[in-house]
C-alpha cells in the first residue's frame, strides 16, 4: 500500500482525521488520496491559517470545475467531511453546505432480471463446455450465490473454502469493499446448493482450506474477465440481449438482489422504509440514501 504524506499547514489535522475514519474498518486509501490534492493546494497557497476560511475552500472547488462531475463531487466530499472534522475543535472552521450526488448522462441504469430469467440462466449452466466438468456446477452456484446473497462479484471470486461454513450457515467476507470484512447469512436452500458444488469441488481436487472456493478448468482461482464472457454467453442462450451495447452485467444480479427482497417485503404488507437500514447493513451500504435508490 503506498504511504500518503501531507505537507501543508494542515498536516496534523489531516494525518489525525484520516486515522479516526480508519479506526471504522476502512483503509481510506482512494479518500486520503483525494486528501493529499486538497492538501497540495493549501500548501501551494502557502495557507497557515489555524481553520479553514470560506475563501481558501471555494477557491479550492473552483480550481475543479474541469472535472468530470463525479470526479469533482468525490474531491467536494471528502474535503467537507473533513471540514465537519475539524469544526470540532474549531467551531469558526468553514464547512460548505452539501451538494447533490453527482449523476452523469451516461451513468448505468441497473438491469432488474425478472425471476424467470433469473430461472433461465441458472438453468442454461447446465448445458456450459465441457458438461462432465465442474464447469456448469460452478457457474450455476457462483451466479445463484450472487443473485440470493447481493454479494459482489469481486467478493464471491475472493472466497476461499475456509470462509464457507455450512455448520451455521453463513460466508465471511474478509475483505470486501472499502477493506471491510462481515458475515454474510445464508438460506438453507443456498448453503445446501453450496455444500453440493462443495463435495463436487473437492472430489475433483482436495484442497486446503485457504485455497480458492470457486476454481477454472485450469484448477486456479476463477477470473472476473472469464466469469464475464461465460456471463455474456449464457445471456445470448437464454435471449437476454444488451441494450445499445449496455447491461445486464454481473453487478445487477446484486441490484435484482436488493430489488426483489424489498417487493417481498412489499408483498408480506411490511414497511419498506422501516426495514431499509437492514438492507443497507446487509448490503454493506455507507448510509441507508444508497440503498433508497432500489425504491
Amino acid at each position: 500500500m503506498t504511504t500518503l504524506t501531507f505537507c501543508s499547514s494542515m498536516a496534523q489535522r489531516l494525518e489525525n482525521f484520516v486515522a479516526l475514519r480508519r479506526l471504522s474498518g476502512t483503509d481510506y486509501q482512494s479518500q486520503t488520496r483525494l486528501l493529499v490534492y486538497f492538501d497540495n493546494f493549501l500548501a501551494k497557497e502557502h495557507f497557515d491559517e489555524p481553520c479553514l476560511n470560506r475563501e481558501i475552500v471555494q477557491c479550492y472547488l473552483s480550481t475543479l470545475s474541469h472535472l468530470h462531475p463525479r470526479t469533482r463531487y468525490n474531491r467536494f466530499s471528502v474535503v467537507r467531511q473533513f471540514c465537519r472534522y475539524l469544526s470540532r475543535f474549531e467551531p469558526s472552521c468553514y464547512t460548505p453546505d452539501p451538494i447533490g450526488s453527482a449523476k452523469s448522462e451516461t451513468s448505468r441504469i441497473p438491469y432488474i432480471f425478472t425471476k424467470t430469467q433469473v430461472q433461465d440462466l441458472l438453468a442454461e449452466t447446465a448445458n456450459l463446455q465441457p458438461q462432465h466438468s465442474l464447469s456448469p456446477h460452478t457457474y450455476r452456484t457462483l451466479f445463484g450465490l450472487l443473485y440470493t446473497t447481493g454479494l459482489r462479484i469481486g467478493e464471491a471470486l475472493a472466497l476461499n473454502i475456509k470462509d464457507f461454513y455450512p455448520q451455521s450457515t453463513r460466508l465471511y467476507i474478509r475483505e470486501g469493499k472499502f477493506h471491510k470484512s462481515c458475515w454474510i447469512p445464508l438460506s438453507p436452500s443456498t448453503c445446501a446448493i453450496l455444500q453440493n458444488y462443495m463435495h463436487k469441488r473437492q472430489n475433483l481436487m482436495l484442497s486446503a482450506d485457504n485455497a480458492p472456493l470457486f476454481i477454472s478448468l485450469r484448477r486456479s482461482r476463477l477470473h472476473h474477465s472469464t466469469v464475464y464472457q461465460t456471463f455474456c454467453v449464457l445471456l445470448n442462450k437464454c435471449g437476454i440481449h444488451k441494450s445499445k451495447g449496455r447491461g445486464p452485467r454481473i453487478h445487477d444480479l446484486r441490484h435484482t438482489f436488493a430489488v426483489h427482497r424489498l417487493l417481498k417485503w412489499y408483498d408480506d404488507g411490511q414497511d419498506i422504509n422501516a426495514r431499509l437500514p437492514a438492507l443497507a447493513t446487509y448490503m454493506g451500504h455507507v448510509g441507508v440514501n444508497s440503498t433508497q435508490i432500489y425504491i
